[in-house]
C-alpha cells in the first residue's frame, strides 16, 4: 500500500519570510468594499462634464476592467504554481480577492454613472479595441507559457505600468477637484496594487539573484524587450482613448514614469529618462496612497479607517 503523502498545516508562528507576514498585514489592513464609497455623490460632477468627457471616462474603466479580470482570473492562479511558502500562497490569496474587489468595483461605478445601453457601448469597445486586447494577450500567454520568473515580471508590468494609462484620468479630475469619490476608489486601487507590486517584486529579485550572470543577462534582456514591446503598444492604447482629449503626451509621460517604478519593484535600472517632476502636478499629487478618512460603518468622507495604512515611498522598493 502506498503511503499517503503528507499534508501540512500553514503555521503562521514558524515563519520563513518575514516579508510575506509584513504584506498580509499590510494588505488585511487595507481591506476596503467598493460599496462603502459613496459613488453617487458625484453625480453632478458627472453631469455636468461633457459628452468626450464622458466619454474617456468610461472607456479608461472599460480597459481597467479587463486587465483588473486578468489578474484576477489568470494572474494570482499562474504565480501560485512557483511559491516559495505557505505563507507567500495566502498572501496571493488575498491579492486574487482583492483584483476581483477591483474589477468589481468599476462596474460600481458604471450603474452609477452610465446608462444601460452606454455600458453595453464600453464592454464592446473594450473587448474589441486592438491594443487593449494586445497587451491582455500577451500578458496572459506569459501568465501560461513563461517561467516563473517571467510571469512575475508580467504580473508587475501589468500592476505597476500597464494600469496607469487609465489612472491618469480619475487622478486629473480628482487634482481639479471633480469625481472625487470615484477617484477615492482608484485611490484605493493604488494603494493596493502598490503593495502587489513591490511584493511580487521582492519575490522576482529572490529567483533572479540566484541566477548565474549569463542567466541573469538573458533575463534581464528578456525583461527590457518585453517593456519595450508593451510601451510602443501602450502607445497606440493612449492615442485610442485619449484622441478626444488633449491629455495624450501627459499620459506618455505618467506611463514612462510607473515604467520606471516596475523596474525598481524588479531591483532594475531605469528605462526612461522621465522622473516625477516631469509628470503633471496635479496627477502626481492625487497618486499620493493615502486616503481620506472614512467611517466604515456610515458612508461618511470618501476613505477608509480600517488600521492604520502608509503611502509607499521609494525606499519601500529596497529589499537590502
Amino acid at each position: 500500500m502506498a503511503e499517503e503523502k503528507q499534508y501540512l498545516a500553514i503555521n503562521w508562528n514558524d515563519i520563513e519570510d518575514q516579508i510575506d507576514k509584513a504584506t498580509w498585514e499590510k494588505l488585511t489592513e487595507q481591506f476596503w468594499l467598493d460599496t462603502r464609497i459613496p459613488v453617487s455623490n458625484d453625480l453632478d460632477d458627472w453631469r455636468k462634464l461633457t459628452k468626450d468627457e464622458q466619454w474617456v471616462v468610461g472607456h479608461v474603466f472599460g480597459g481597467l476592467t479587463l486587465l483588473d479580470t486578468l489578474q484576477s482570473q489568470d494572474g494570482m492562479n499562474s504565480l501560485m504554481q512557483n511559491i516559495r511558502t505557505q505563507q507567500e500562497r495566502a498572501v496571493l490569496n488575498n491579492i486574487q480577492f482583492m483584483e476581483s474587489v477591483h474589477a468589481k468595483s468599476y462596474s460600481t461605478i458604471f450603474s452609477t454613472l452610465n446608462t444601460p445601453a452606454e455600458i453595453d457601448e464600453i464592454f464592446d469597445w473594450t473587448n474589441s479595441n486592438p491594443h487593449l486586447q494586445y497587451k491582455a494577450n500577451k500578458i496572459n500567454d506569459i501568465y501560461h507559457n513563461g517561467t516563473p520568473l517571467e510571469k512575475k515580471v508580467a504580473s508587475v508590468f501589468l500592476e505597476t505600468f500597464l494600469f496607469y494609462s487609465g489612472f491618469f484620468t480619475p487622478l486629473y479630475y480628482l487634482g481639479n477637484n471633480k469625481l472625487t469619490n470615484v477617484a477615492e476608489i482608484i485611490k484605493l486601487i493604488i494603494r493596493d496594487e502598490s503593495v502587489h507590486g513591490t511584493y511580487i517584486g521582492y519575490k522576482f529579485q529572490l529567483g533572479f539573484n540566484a541566477l548565474s550572470d549569463d542567466e541573469q543577462a538573458k533575463m534581464r534582456d528578456w525583461m527590457y524587450d518585453l517593456l519595450y514591446d508593451l510601451y510602443a503598444n501602450e502607445e497606440g492604447y493612449t492615442n485610442d482613448l485619449y484622441a478626444k482629449t488633449s491629455w495624450t503626451e501627459e499620459v506618455l509621460t505618467f506611463l514612462r514614469y510607473n515604467a520606471n517604478k516596475a523596474l525598481m519593484n524588479l531591483g532594475q535600472d531605469p528605462l526612461f529618462p522621465d522622473t516625477a517632476a516631469d509628470v503633471n502636478p496635479i496627477v502626481m499629487n492625487g497618486i499620493s496612497t493615502s486616503t481620506a478618512n472614512h467611517d466604515f460603518f456610515s458612508q461618511v468622507g470618501n476613505g477608509y479607517r480600517l488600521g492604520q495604512v502608509e503611502a509607499m515611498n521609494d525606499d519601500d522598493y529596497n529589499f537590502d
